[in-house]
């Protein structure tokens, strides 16, 4: 038995050097022929390389809320529209303070509600120290630190007597603490955006990025950050479940509460957006559904013209190459040894496409990723899949012409010229 496994796999291993051989053989007409393998694994490779860096990144965001906290926004996270889409929501009414302050106070079940507002490319600076103008300014309340999963790493957060005298404080994220306090402790010191001096109160604790620093940003009282842009500005609201047991039925109070403070008339839709973990995934999913069903049609028709072109080639060798089957069988070579080195050519050749494209899709996919300092994926399952189909893209496109190469007449061959 271990004689006869021992045999094939030396069978098998020669007839794949002699497919290497012949491709090599022939560089420029295997290089013109893998274009198709390539493009096809590519394009799939690519796409779905993209979906799941912007899914990472997603489920990431998620997971700093936490699996009891669910966010309420004016504006949905995702939305597929025509044009003017927007004018929907941007007609409803803004999310104020006002409603998280009656929330909070008629909600029985939420363990905490809080609330942000955020103004974005700002210049932070201290002294000659400066950033560049894509600092995110935000108005928070206490309950947003946890909320954000965003612990504090020196000094303290903002409390609640911070917002009742519009205190001009701040907690800066480690980024921007890198940047305007490059060589001192930024803990007393004060950051200026937009001609208002903040007093650093804290800085949050640096969690690790695997990627890459993000954009820097701070945060201030709600109400010092209202006074400063103007208190109508929708304000995006957090809230706590007690636990994961209770997190369906805090939505569904909070939900009916923030309808009624809101004045939306029964059998209405609701006039913000209520986002969960499950929700976001979910949504971001149904609307790459038909970007990815796109990438799988253009990838099968590539191979499937690859497939045709492999065929057609490999015809043609076998034509061009009928001496040298004529040889090789009056030397004793088996049809079983023809059949074998044609196929293992056929797949030899996708195999090669197969990977240039993986690699290639991979690199392509996660250039967004780094433009964007989102974590780097590789989706292994549809490389995988990718690989595969390039195997069966090989097998069924190579069997017929290794089936004709197996066929060929020693006799006739060794007359062929």
């Amino acid at each position: 038995m271990n004689k006869r496994i021992s045999f094939l796999l030396s069978e098998w291993s020669e007839s794949f050097k002699m497919a290497v051989a012949a491709i090599r053989a022939n560089m420029l007409r295997s290089i013109l022929t893998l274009l198709g393998i390539i493009v096809g694994v590519f394009s799939i490779i690519a796409v779905t390389t993209a979906m799941r860096v912007m899914q990472n990144n997603i489920e990431g965001q998620l997971n700093s809320l936490g699996s009891t906290t669910f966010e309420i926004t004016k504006f949905p996270v995702f939305h597929a529209g025509g044009p003017g889409w927007w004018r929907k929501y941007w007609n409803r009414k803004n999310l104020t303070y006002d409603d998280v302050l009656r929330l909070r106070n008629e909600a029985t079940i939420a363990s905490s509600i809080g609330a942000m507002g955020d103004r974005d490319g700002r210049i932070a600076s201290h002294g000659k120290q400066e950033t560049n103008p894509n600092t995110d300014l935000q108005g928070v309340t206490p309950d947003i630190f946890s909320a954000e999963n965003k612990p504090i790493g020196e000094g303290r957060a903002i409390t609640q007597s911070d917002i009742d005298i519009s205190a001009l404080v701040c907690v800066i994220d480690p980024v921007l603490a890198k940047d305007v306090f490059p060589h001192s402790d930024p803990l007393g010191q004060k950051v200026k955006v937009d001609g208002i001096g903040y007093r650093v109160v804290g800085v949050i604790k640096n969690q690790g990025n695997l990627v890459g620093e993000g954009s820097p940003y701070m945060m201030i009282p709600i109400t010092t950050f209202l006074a400063r842009y103007g208190e109508q500005r929708s304000l995006d609201i957090y809230v706590q479940a007690p636990s994961q047991k209770l997190f369906t039925e805090t939505e569904e109070q909070v939900e009916g509460m923030l309808r009624a403070i809101r004045d939306v008339p029964p059998g209405k839709p609701d006039d913000f957006e209520m986002i969960s973990n499950a929700a976001l995934i979910d949504q971001f999913n149904h609307i790459t559904f038909y970007v990815r069903v796109g990438a799988i049609i253009v990838s099968a028709i590539a191979l499937l013209a690859a497939g045709v072109g492999i065929m057609n080639i490999m015809l043609v060798g076998v034509t061009e190459r009928t001496r040298e089957i004529g040889v090789r069988k009056s030397i004793g070579a088996t049809k079983r040894n023809i059949l074998a080195q044609f196929l293992l050519e056929a797949i030899v050749l996708c195999e090669v496409g197969g990977i240039v494209g993986v690699l290639l899709g991979l690199v392509g996919g996660n250039l967004a990723a780094l433009a964007l300092h989102m974590k780097a994926a590789f989706p292994l399952d549809w490389a995988i899949i990718g690989l595969a189909v390039c195997s069966l893209v090989g097998v069924v496109f190579g069997v017929y012409p290794a089936f004709k190469a197996a066929s060929v007449d020693p006799i006739e061959s060794l007359r062929y010229e």
